[in-house]
Parts: C-alpha cells; structure tokens; sequence
C-alpha cells in the first residue's frame, strides 16, 4: 500500500486492474447517490463539509508520502495545485465560506468537478503509470476524483443551488487563481503545476503544447481552457437535462388534465 516507486510494477492505463478501478468508482458513486440524492440542502451542505475535510486530511497523508519519495524542489509531485485540486479549495469555500467565497465553492463542485473526476478516472496519467493498482496513491486518486463526481452529480441532482450563466465569473476566478499561483511556483521551481508551463509527454496535452511550440502561447490556452471550458460544458449538459425533465412533466400533466 505505501511501497516506493518502483518498489512494484506500475498498473499502467487501460490495463484489467485500470478497469477494475473505474468499476469500483462508478458503483461507490451510484450506491453514494442512491442514499444521498434525496437529502435537503442543509443535509447536502453537511455531506459537502465533512467529505472536504476528509479529503484535505487524506491529501496530507499524500503530501507526506510524496514528500518522502521525492525532493522538496520537485513541486509537481505533491503541491496540491492542478485543475483537480479544486476540489479541496471549492469545498473548503463552500463549507466555511459566505456570500461570494460560498458561491464560488459551490459553482465549482456543480460544474468543475463533474468534468475533472470523469477525466482523471479514464485517463489517470499521475498515478497508474507508477504505482500498483491498490497502492495507496492509486486508490486516493480514484477516491478523490469519484467524490468529486459523485458532488458534482449530487449538488445538480438535489438543486443545491440553481446554476446560472454568469456564474462563470466565480468558477473561472477561482481557476485563474490557482493558474496565477501555479505559474509563479513554476517559475522558481522550474514546475509544472496546472500543466501550464511545459509539456507533459505521453498525453493529450502533448498535441497542443506541439502545435503552439509551447510558450506563452501554449499557457494562455491551457489557462483559459480551464477557466471556461469545464464549466459551459457542465452547464449546458444540465440545463439540457432540466429542459427535458420540465418538458415530461408538461406532458405528464397535460396527459393527467
């Protein structure tokens, strides 16, 4: 469970054990779902603060390990800043922040979270590719990135909070942040934090930091790809979904009248 890198042969992606992850995932979010989606919302905004503090627990353990494997220098191993880490910071807003800090958690764990855990789970390149299966880093990445779909899928599902266009300022707010942070760590550690300084070789992100010839032309994109991206996608898949559900109970009480 807490074997060193290269103690034991890496999983890999889109290996049987990879699979078996993605199973384990899917069904610990439907069971999660099955107790949970009828929850009022100050049940909800309970679930939402105790799992962001197990969570911000359990990313120490991981910075600690990391920290142990690894040089201090070598941010990219264990600072908590990439596109996912926002779970921890839009829980922790939305658990103990008010007015604008709580919305902007909030729009974050009903937009973002739901395209990053779905990403990271089928494509999960910072952990599989170096570490077994059920090694402990292995299994807090699946654990991370279910919740954050399984938060996701719940704050939409029990109407949480009513989505709304403009929220696009809090959640690309809080990813600009974490973009402005991540670049100065990455300049004075050479890091790569967010994935917006230099390429990550063997990945999607590759195809563009090719394209741009990498610079502030390959930054700028990948920055504003997570500012807005994430968000209008997830926003206009939910509104879809509630135009159709208003649509058959029209037709459910048309029928009924």
């Amino acid at each position: 469970m807490f074997s060193n890198i290269g103690e034991y042969e890496p999983c890999g992606i889109f290996t049987t054990d990879h699979f078996i992850l993605i199973g384990i995932t899917i069904i610990s979010i439907i069971i999660a779902l099955k107790f949970t989606s009828n929850k009022s919302k100050e049940k909800v905004y309970s679930i939402i603060k105790k799992i962001t503090i197990i969570m911000c627990i359990l990313e120490v353990v991981k910075i600690n390990f990391n920290l142990q494997q690894n040089s201090f220098r070598d941010v990219n191993t264990y600072m908590p800043l990439y596109y996912c880490s926002i779970l921890l910071y839009a829980g922790l807003l939305s658990s103990f922040g008010k007015g604008a800090l709580k919305r902007a958690g909030d729009v974050c764990l009903a937009t973002g979270s739901v395209i990053g855990g779905i990403v990271f789970i089928i494509y999960p390149s910072t952990s599989l590719p170096m570490y077994p299966a059920f090694h402990f880093l292995s299994i807090h990445s699946f654990l991370f990135h279910g919740t954050m779909i399984y938060l996701g899928i719940l704050i939409n599902k029990t109407q949480y909070i009513e989505l709304e266009q403009n929220d696009i300022k809090y959640f690309a707010s809080v990813i600009g942040i974490m973009s402005i942070v991540a670049l100065i760590i990455n300049k004075l550690f050479n890091g790569n934090l967010m994935f917006i300084s230099n390429n990550f070789p063997g990945t999607p992100i590759e195809i563009l930091y090719d394209i741009t010839n990498g610079g502030i032309m390959y930054t700028l994109i990948m920055v504003l790809a997570q500012m807005t991206l994430p968000f209008y996608i997830t926003y206009v898949i939910i509104k879809k979904i509630q135009s159709v559900r208003n649509l058959s109970e029209l037709k459910e009480q048309s029928s009924f009248n």
